[in-house]
C-alpha cells in the first residue's frame, strides 16, 4: 500500500467504516510510515474535536450564494464549437457501432453532422435574439444618489478605500456598470459591501482590504456579532487562498477565542491543516488563553509530537508547559 491510498483510507478508518480485511492492510503500512501515523493522530484529534459539538446547518443564504457562485462559474466555460460537438458525437457513434455494417455507419455519421450544423445554426439565430432582447431591456443609468445596494444584484466588489483619519470608507462595486458608494463603517450598506467583498474570488487585494476592515472592527469591539462579520471572518480563515487574508482574519477573531466556540474550533483547524507557519504560529498564540479546554489541549498535543515545523512543535510544548495536570 502506498502512502496516497493509506490517507485516503485513514479517515474511513477513524470513523469505523473501512472493512478488516483493508484496515489490517492500513495497520501494516502504518507500522512502518511514519508520515501515516502523523496524518491518523491529526485524523483522530479533529474527530475528537468535531464530535465535541453539534452539527450546524448552512445558512440558507450561504446554500443560495453558493449556487448562484457555481453557476457563474459554469456559465463562464467556453462552449465547445459546433465542430468539436460533431467530432464528439462521431467518436461516440463510433464505439457503440463498432460491429455495424459500414452502410449504417456512414448514415450515422451523415445524420449525425447533419444534426450538429442545424444546433450550430441554431445556437447562433438564439444567442443573437437573446443578444438583442437584452439590449433592449437594460436599465439606463440613473443620474440620481446611489441606492442602497441590493445583494443579490451585485455582480462583485471591485475596489475598497479608507479616507485618511476617517471613518468613512469608499467602496466600489458592480451591478451592470460599476457603482460607488460612501459610508461610514458602522453603515450597514458598508457593512453589507465589506462582507461581499471576502468572497471575491477575482481579487486578493479587495479580499485583503475588506477582511482588514472587519477585522480592526471586530478587534474595536464594535458590533461584531456571531451572525454577520463574525461569519465572514471565519470564513475567510478557513477557504482563503492568501495566507495574508487568513492571518488578517485571525487578528480580527481574537477577541472571541474564549467564548466563541466557532471561532475556537476554527483557530484548532487552522493549526491543523494550515498551509501557512505565520498562520499555524498565530492560531497557536490565540489559543494561549484558553489552553485548559480538552479539546485545545488534545490537539496543541499532538502538534507539539508530530508536527512536521519543529517552531511550531516547540511553541506548542511551550503553551502545554503552563498547564502543570496535562504533563
Amino acid at each position: 500500500m502506498n502512502c496516497e491510498l493509506a490517507q485516503e483510507r485513514i479517515v474511513t478508518a477513524a470513523y469505523g467504516e473501512l472493512p478488516d480485511e483493508q484496515a489490517h492492510e492500513l495497520e501494516r503500512h502504518l507500522a512502518g510510515c511514519a508520515a501515516c501515523q502523523k496524518e491518523r493522530e491529526q485524523a483522530l484529534a479533529l474527530k475528537t474535536l468535531m464530535g465535541a459539538y453539534p452539527t450546524l446547518e448552512p445558512s440558507p443564504n450561504l446554500v443560495a450564494r453558493a449556487r448562484l457562485r457555481l453557476e457563474e462559474a459554469l456559465d463562464a466555460l467556453p462552449p465547445k464549437r459546433w465542430y468539436e460537438r460533431w467530432g464528439q458525437a462521431i467518436v461516440n457513434n463510433f464505439a457503440r457501432l463498432q460491429s455495424a455494417p459500414v452502410a449504417a455507419l456512414l448514415l450515422l455519421v451523415v445524420g449525425t453532422g447533419a444534426g450538429c450544423l442545424g444546433e450550430y445554426e441554431y445556437a447562433q439565430s438564439r444567442a443573437a435574439h437573446v443578444a438583442a432582447t437584452q439590449t433592449a431591456v437594460a436599465p439606463k443609468p440613473q443620474p440620481t444618489a446611489t441606492p442602497l445596494p441590493e445583494l443579490a444584484n451585485v455582480a462583485n466588489v471591485s475596489g475598497i478605500a479608507r479616507q485618511p483619519n476617517s471613518e468613512i470608507v469608499d467602496v466600489t462595486y458592480n451591478q451592470l456598470i460599476p457603482r460607488q458608494i460612501e459610508g461610514s463603517l458602522d453603515d450597514p450598506r458598508i457593512r453589507q459591501l465589506l462582507m461581499l467583498a471576502t468572497e471575491n474570488a477575482t481579487s486578493a487585494r479587495v479580499r485583503d482590504d475588506s477582511v482588514d476592515l472587519l477585522a480592526a472592527e471586530c478587534r474595536a469591539g464594535h458590533s461584531c456579532q456571531p451572525s454577520g462579520i463574525r461569519d465572514a471572518l471565519l470564513v475567510a480563515l478557513r477557504y482563503d487562498k492568501s495566507a495574508a487574508v487568513r492571518e488578517k482574519a485571525l487578528e480580527g477573531l481574537e477577541p472571541y477565542v474564549a467564548e466563541d466556540v466557532r471561532v475556537r474550533d476554527a483557530v484548532l483547524e487552522a493549526l491543523l491543516n494550515d498551509s501557512d507557519a505565520r498562520v499555524r504560529s498565530a492560531a497557536i498564540s490565540l489559543l494561549a488563553p484558553v489552553e485548559a479546554d480538552s479539546s485545545v489541549r488534545q490537539v496543541l498535543y499532538s502538534v507539539s509530537n508530530s508536527d512536521d515545523n519543529p517552531q511550531i512543535r516547540n511553541v506548542s510544548r511551550q503553551v502545554l508547559s503552563q498547564v502543570p495536570e496535562i504533563q
